[in-house]
């Protein structure tokens, strides 16, 4: 069995696919390249949900934060 080592393949950018990206607005997907200049503009500033850090989240003992209350 031949295994192969993904680290050793190189690409130039003429060799590349264009990947298009797609995300939920309104109930819907649509790609981003389809976004008008404002539409862009905000889906590249969200910060996108990390569930490791959430989860660091709910096992630390911080009194500072306000949902530590509940």
């Amino acid at each position: 069995m031949n295994v192969i080592n993904f680290n050793d393949i190189a690409l130039t950018d003429a060799e590349r696919q264009p990947c298009e990206v797609w995300t939920r607005v309104m109930g819907y997907h649509r790609p981003v390249s389809e976004f008008n200049k404002g539409k862009k503009s905000e889906y590249y500033s969200r910060k996108c949900f990390v569930e490791e850090k959430a989860m660091q989240h709910l096992d630390s003992k911080d009194e500072s934060c306000a949902c530590a209350a509940e």
